[in-house]
Order: C-alpha cells, then sequence, then structure tokens
C-alpha cells in the first residue's frame, strides 16, 4: 500500500484474474480493459463509483487499487487462438491515464501488447498524460482500429475545477485531440455528461463545439446526466454544498435516473444546431466500421 500526496489518495497494489471483461452487449465494442479500480480525478457525477462496493470499499476517488499483474493476463488472453481481434474499451468504468498512470507505467506495456496482436481499441480520457504514449498510439493506428476521445463537460475552468478536481484542463484536453487528429486514429468528443444548469447553457456548448471543430475531430457524442445509484446522493450532495441554489431545481428534475422527455428533448435541439452550425459528425461506429472493413 502507498500513500500519495497529501495523504487523501492511498494506492492499494492488487492481482486479477483476468483482464479482459465480456460485455453482455456490443455498444459497439464488446469488451472492457481496466488497469486500475477507482479514480483520482474525482468527477462528482462519476456513475462509476458503485463499482468499489464489489471490494467492500465506499472511497471510490480516495482508495485506487492498481492491477499490477494485469499486462501478464492481458497478454494470455490476446496471444489465445480464441481470441478473435475484437474491439477493447480501455477505460470503461476508470480512467487509464489518471494521476498515478504517471508512476505506474502500464499503459505503455497494453498499447504494445495490441500493436504485437493487432488489437483495435477505444481510449477515453480526461487526460493529456496520453501523449506520453503518442507514439505507440500512432503505431497501432496504422495497423488497425484505435480511437482516442477526449471527455468534455465545461470550457469554464471555475466549473471545471469543480467537477473535475483532479483532472487536466479542457484546453489540454483540446490540445490532446488536436495532436491526435494527425495519426490515423479516430478522434472523438464526447461531450458528457450535459449537467442541468450547470454545462447545458449555449454559451458553453458553442464554445465546446468551435473548439472541436479547430481540434478536427471526427465526431462528437453527447450525453446528458444520469443520476442512478450512490451516483445520485454523491452528485447531489456536492450541488448541496457548492451550488445550493439549484438543489431544489436539481432534485425535482432527477426523481428518476434521468432528466424528462421535454427537457432532453429541448437540450438536444440546441445540441444538434451546433453540431450542424460547426460541421460535426455525429456518428460514433462510421470511423469503427471503415476502418475495419479495410482491416
Amino acid at each position: 500500500m502507498l500513500t500519495l500526496g497529501n495523504n487523501k489518495t492511498i494506492i492499494t497494489e492488487i492481482t486479477s484474474r483476468s483482464a479482459l471483461n465480456k460485455l453482455k452487449r456490443k455498444i459497439p465494442y464488446g469488451w472492457d480493459l481496466n488497469i486500475f479500480r477507482g479514480c483520482g480525478h474525482g468527477c462528482k457525477y462519476c456513475y462509476a463509483v458503485y463499482s468499489h462496493g464489489y471490494l467492500n470499499d465506499s472511497n471510490y476517488f480516495g482508495n485506487i487499487y492498481v492491477k499490477t499483474n494485469i499486462v501478464d493476463r492481458l497478454e494470455e488472453e490476446l496471444k489465445s487462438k480464441a481470441w478473435k481481434r475484437e474491439i477493447v474499451n480501455i477505460g470503461g468504468v476508470t480512467d487509464s491515464y489518471q494521476p498515478c498512470e504517471a508512476d505506474y507505467k502500464i499503459m505503455p506495456h497494453v498499447l504494445k501488447l495490441l500493436i504485437k496482436y493487432k488489437t483495435p481499441a477505444i481510449i477515453s480520457t480526461k487526460s493529456d498524460l496520453i501523449l506520453r504514449d503518442y507514439d505507440l498510439i500512432d503505431e497501432l493506428s496504422r495497423l488497425t482500429y484505435i480511437n482516442v476521445a477526449a471527455t468534455v463537460t465545461t470550457t469554464d475552468e471555475k466549473v471545471r475545477e469543480r467537477l473535475e478536481p483532479g483532472s487536466c484542463t479542457t484546453f489540454k484536453r483540446f490540445e490532446m485531440l488536436k495532436r491526435f487528429s494527425k495519426t490515423n486514429a479516430s478522434v472523438g468528443l464526447h461531450v458528457m455528461p450535459i449537467i442541468p444548469y450547470i454545462t447545458d447553457s449555449r454559451e458553453n456548448l458553442e464554445s465546446i463545439c468551435s473548439d472541436a471543430q479547430q481540434a478536427n475531430v471526427d465526431y462528437m457524442l453527447p450525453g446528458t446526466l444520469y443520476l442512478r445509484g450512490k451516483t445520485k446522493g454523491c452528485f447531489l450532495g456536492f450541488v448541496q454544498d457548492q451550488y445550493p441554489h439549484l438543489y431544489n431545481d436539481l432534485s425535482s428534475l432527477y426523481k428518476t435516473g434521468g432528466a424528462g422527455k421535454e427537457y432532453k428533448e429541448g437540450l438536444y435541439k440546441m445540441v444538434n444546431e451546433l453540431r450542424t452550425k460547426y460541421n460535426l459528425p455525429s456518428s460514433y461506429s462510421k470511423p469503427i466500421k471503415e476502418k475495419m472493413h479495410k482491416d
């Protein structure tokens, strides 16, 4: 067990029985690979806080678990004759380029295996640490499909620091996407979650779309905030502390897991108008089909 920084983050090394987790349905990928449990980005809306329950741990942001044998397990699975070189989603539950990856340097070894076994992958991150592995991702992009996506919620740094205190700046994320647009990788922008009354203004969304256009992204994928399970309590507690004037409105809007139909219809109408204005494709799967067909 290691303690980092100001004693708020505890790193525990663990081993894993497998690297790849088969998903119940393809969306459009069928496998997940998570090299960590927990995440140091501390996003107040994180849907994955439930996952620490499997470890009998409630501190998803403060207790980070590192799967130290994940590379060996991954090679065993990729070299198997049963492996069909399906798309692997890297970091479906936790960001693979969160702060502790700077010390552990697991992702370069993962990428080398993907190159070795010509395995396509999707990586979504809130960190420009991924640029450390630029050459490896560039090499993989010349062999098979690889998607690099940044998740962005706001261009207002004061809001970003409240919502995602451990992440890098939005500016750095767009600069990262711009760099990867020079490779053969598919480059995407995930505008999610769009948070009612906090990040859903036309001004914020237009600013994001403008930056996305300049970064030459291949697609933009939006998504509204969902509040289920432990996430709901965590997020509303944050709202009560940081945005108390919005607490009643958000509590009313989220009586169930999602915002109401009327709200979402109005929001997506605006988002689609902005995507059209800035010529941002909406298809997440088109680049996959084009690349995989060529291969």
